[in-house]
């Protein structure tokens, strides 16, 4: 009811405008298209129908219904209009200075010729032409917007944008496809109930994703057009974020998390819907808009929310008590400032953008032993289109190259360590993944001036040879060398004329995967089945100790072994709340405890898995057939050589070989292309890539 006295009270104030205007009264079209959305509730182009808020501003209320142009017969279409009735009537999809009013016979072979034959169809809907002027006309350089020719155009099914261009619409809707987003989405269809879930008039979509309801508005994939911004395809970051808390609400509990940038609070849900008891959660945005999404989508998932002056409201209908199953805190406050104002033992950073402005705060409070995961979005300058993006939020210096997603993880983590020793911590990497368009990197927090220390020291200079890729750090060292080009393993420099080769960083030169925390990670993805992210943490595994052998495990015994292999950290906690004496002696024996944990990892430092990886495609011989990435990985194992693959490029492959004995081996196991005369001369090439092999 509210929707048709909004429509009906559409028409008065059209003709108020048209007085004010000084413009004649409105057309047969006009009528009939207010008529129409009297009728049906929707505001069509052209008319706008404002409705009051409590605040006394206006505002233009969107419809949840689709524009009169998507049909899905021709009889929908017809019924714009009545055209059994006598006299002159109007296209509903035509202005008048297009198609003037005639009789019905003719308006029927308009709308059946023109409209209904030119369309783009997506999923059983036909997106006809349409003439009416929804396009909003540009001004001109004086300022003052002067009549254009009214441009045909079509109405998205999805996202009701306007193109203008058929084929342009076509890859629009191709792009709709392939985030996952159909015509079903803005549906405003719930079957939860709620009270004044979005702002008056707005249309909204209820998704889930692993349990959890949010309500999302329109145009949430656009940062740019809506405040409540979510990506669907970064489910795999949401899903590793949950899997690093899960371990460590293992170790100890309950833990107090922050969830600094909420947008629309899932990923802070996900954490108290299926942790429960062992967090605390808070979620927090800066954003007032945000702030009511996430209180709303707390409501939706039966959840409390605790903190500033929200109501506090429960639902019966998904629990069998009545009661919440979980509480959050949600604040409205600047991500700055509640990371100085409080302590926590987990903190994701997931900004718009790069992360850099925030790490100091990060780290200033973070509890010793805990977590912070970092994701950053900003792949201009993580992948060296922006070079002086780069310089100014890394302080790095990168190129182009073959490995530009590991070399972004770890120009991610000397930023983040370098944050971290200027508040007298280090860091102990667990994980850093480049897929798709982010980067992640998980890192655990060690409190003392010594663990920043030993952090600062993992952060060198590149050295990359930009002739055949080659690629080394420069040593640990003050003293200035004669020539850096030795410590390459290549010989570019001597047989090509100029300077070959440049220098990277600074950058982390350490592990970028913890093996026993990445092996708790796959325990926690199964018992919660997350079945999208299991290969990918399989793959780190492997990757992490640089094997191609895939033996896992997601029995207790496995998992007790992976705590001792993971974090000596755990191991210095369990000591320290053992040693409750204040004798002098105890002391000194907890400081040599630590002292030996410390040293721990420097025997191993040899199993680490190797940095950087070569492409096979990158590498290939012209003129050879290449044998299969998998049969390669095993003449590689033959050859002597620790060799995996790599999540960043799924052609790379992880070896602690050299470019060059690389190249021997594929060039050792190619068949080449030429004909059976010419084997004879790809035998003694063999022959020579055996001994540069030995």
């Amino acid at each position: 009811m509210a929707e048709q006295k909004e429509g009906s009270s559409a028409q008065p104030h059209q003709e108020d405008v048209d007085k004010n205007s000084g413009d004649p009264p409105g057309t047969l079209a006009q009528e009939e298209k207010v008529r129409h959305s009297a009728a049906v509730g929707t505001p069509i182009s052209g008319v706008k129908v404002e409705t009051g808020l409590d605040n006394g501003e206006t505002s233009s209320a969107s419809s949840t219904e689709r524009h009169i142009s998507i049909q899905t017969k021709l009889e929908g279409l017809e019924m714009l209009v009545d055209l059994n009735g006598a006299g002159r009537k109007a296209c509903p999809l035509c202005p008048e200075e297009k198609f003037k009013a005639c009789y019905s016979h003719k308006l029927r072979r308009h709308l059946q010729n023109l409209h209904w034959k030119v369309y783009v169809e997506f999923e059983g809907q036909r997106m006809c032409i349409c003439h009416l002027p929804c396009r909003q006309l540009k001004p001109n350089l004086s300022g003052d917007h002067a009549p254009g020719r009214l441009v045909a155009h079509y109405h998205c099914v999805v996202c009701s944008v306007t193109i203008a261009r058929k084929t342009d619409m076509i890859s629009h809707l191709k792009r709709h496809v392939n985030k996952g987003e159909t015509e079903a989405s803005y549906s405003g269809g719930s079957d939860i109930p709620f009270e004044d879930p979005v702002p008056i008039g707005q249309a909204y979509e209820i998704m889930k994703e692993l349990g959890t309801n949010v309500q999302l508005l329109p145009n949430h994939t656009t940062p740019q057009k809506s405040d409540t911004y979510f990506n669907r395809k970064m489910k795999t970051n949401r899903q590793l974020v949950f899997c690093s808390l899960a371990v460590l609400a293992e170790e100890r509990n309950p833990l107090e998390c922050l969830d600094a940038f909420g947008a629309t609070g899932i990923m802070g849900l996900q954490w108290a819907k299926h942790l429960h008891n062992a967090v605390k959660v808070t979620i927090n945005d800066i954003n007032e808009a945000c702030v009511k999404m996430i209180r709303e989508n707390c409501r939706l998932n039966h959840i409390r929310v605790e903190g500033g002056q929200a109501p506090h409201h429960t639902d019966a209908a998904g629990d069998v008590e009545g009661l919440p199953i979980a509480s959050v805190e949600v604040f409205k406050m600047d991500a700055n400032v509640i990371m100085h104002l409080r302590p926590f033992d987990y903190i994701h950073l997931d900004p718009f953008g790069t992360a850099v402005n925030y790490l100091d705060a990060a780290f200033r409070n973070v509890r010793n032993l805990g977590i912070v995961s970092v994701t950053s979005t900003d792949t201009g300058s993580l992948y060296s289109k922006a070079l002086n993006v780069t310089l100014r939020h890394y302080s790095c210096q990168i190129v182009r190259t073959e490995y530009y997603r590991e070399l972004a993880a770890r120009m991610v983590v000397a930023t983040v360590a370098r944050a971290a020793a200027r508040c007298n911590k280090g860091i102990e990497v667990l994980l850093a993944v480049a897929v798709e368009h982010f980067v992640l990197v998980v890192v655990r927090v060690l409190r003392g001036p010594t663990q920043a220390d030993e952090c600062t020291k993992k952060i060198r200079q590149l050295i990359h040879c930009q002739w055949c890729e080659e690629r080394v750090f420069l040593k640990a060292g003050s003293m200035v060398e004669d020539n850096l080009y030795r410590q390459l393993p290549c010989n570019c420099h001597g047989s090509m004329p100029g300077k070959t080769a440049v220098e990277l960083g600074p950058l982390w030169a350490g592990p970028l995967f913890n093996t026993g925390f990445l092996r708790r990670m796959l325990f926690a993805a199964v018992h919660h089945s997350m079945d999208d992210i299991q290969p990918l943490v399989k793959t780190l595994i492997c990757e992490s100790e640089c094997t191609t052998l895939k033996s896992f495990s997601s029995h207790g015994h496995s998992l007790h072994t992976n705590q001792v292999e993971c974090g000596v950290v755990i191991k210095t906690l369990q000591k320290a709340e053992e040693a409750t004496s204040p004798d002098q002696s105890g002391k000194r024996k907890i400081t040599e405890e630590s002292g030996n944990v410390l040293k721990k990892p420097k025997p191993d430092a040899s199993l680490e898995h190797p940095p950087f990886y070569y492409s096979i495609h990158r590498h290939s011989i012209r003129g050879m057939n290449m044998p299969k990435l998998n049969k390669f990985l095993q003449y590689l194992t033959e050859a002597g050589f620790r060799v995996s693959r790599t999540h960043f490029d799924p052609t790379g492959v992880r070896t602690d070989a050299t470019l060059a004995q690389f190249k021997a081996v594929l060039t050792k196991y190619s068949v080449p292309t030429y004909t059976a005369s010419q084997t004879g001369s790809h035998g003694l090439s063999s022959e020579e890539g055996t001994r540069k092999v030995e």
